[in-house]
């Protein structure tokens, strides 16, 4: 009786043991699994809105756009930009200097171009080559031989040969063939190979001025390339390529060929008819002399 009377309670104490040692278990899981990181405060010199690099490109074409060409209103404009940042957008300038060269602002790329070195910043490869092309655009041939000048003596093994293009394609349009021939010759001295675009000028200056034997030079040492990559829908195909000069002999070759095959087609046509004709007349006459055959 009395086994059966406090049997229960003892097992629902146990049981109640049980469920609130599991219980508590489960709540310190559950707390632990809710904490994380702690939380990050705002600091003092941090402000909460945060603007992105292509806002800030547009806010700067546009600040730069509304200026006039004084050096002082567009470098005070400039310094008035960067005034209350705590580091130089370098990568807000450059997107902005990239929509500036897409829509041919020339004046406004060297202009900030310059501000920009002269704040001890951006100081790259890409940027001298912006500047270049923006002096080369702008017609301001001085200032360019003199930038190129100064990056050649400073990168002098380690200059990209997009700089000695830009030069050569400027001598080649200005007229000023010696100082295209001595870029051209800094370029073999450095070992840089050059372009087929280059190569075609030097070959149209030397055909122009009677220079045959370095004409016949050039191109035995810079031979035209057999095959070239192209890029079509993201794969490298590899394409033959044709030199100028026999382009025509191999349009000459096809208009040839394809008269030929017209004329061999003709020809052929008027065989088959022919050929058909008599097919006919013979089996007319093979019916024909069957039946004298059989009524003979």
């Amino acid at each position: 009786m009395l086994s059966l009377r406090y049997g229960t309670p003892a097992f629902g104490l146990v049981s109640e043991r049980a469920a609130g040692a599991h219980f508590r278990k489960f709540n310190s899981v559950v707390v632990c699994g809710a904490r994380g990181p702690r939380p990050r405060y705002p600091r003092v010199w941090k402000t909460d809105k945060r603007i992105g690099t292509v806002s800030k490109s547009q806010k700067l074409v546009k600040c730069v756009k509304d200026l006039s060409n004084v050096k002082e209103e567009v470098y005070g404009a400039l310094d008035s930009f960067v005034a209350w940042e705590l580091e130089f957008p370098l990568i807000a300038v450059k997107k902005a200097l990239h929509t500036l060269e897409e829509e041919k602002e020339w004046k406004r790329i060297i202009q900030v171009i310059k501000w920009m070195f002269n704040k001890g910043q951006g100081k790259t490869m890409g940027s001298y080559q912006t500047l270049l092309t923006a002096l080369i655009e702008d017609g301001r041939v001085e200032e360019a031989e003199e930038l190129f000048g100064k990056i050649f003596s400073r990168y002098m093994e380690g200059l990209p040969r997009i700089f000695f293009m830009k030069m050569i394609s400027l001598y080649y349009s200005s007229g000023s063939y010696q100082k295209m021939f001595e870029v051209f010759a800094d370029m073999e001295e450095l070992g840089v190979r050059p372009d087929r675009s280059i190569v075609k000028m030097l070959s149209v200056v030397f055909k122009k001025l009677d220079m045959l034997d370095k004409y016949e030079k050039l191109n035995r040492k810079y031979p035209p390339p057999k095959f070239e990559y192209r890029y079509i829908k993201g794969k490298r195909i590899r394409i033959a390529v044709y030199p100028d000069d026999r382009n025509e002999e191999m349009t000459q070759r096809n208009s040839d060929t394809d008269e030929l095959e017209e004329a061999e087609g003709i020809s052929r046509d008027n065989g088959l008819e022919e050929v058909a004709s008599t097919g006919l007349d013979r089996n007319v006459l093979g019916d024909t002399a069957c039946r004298d055959l059989e009524f003979m």
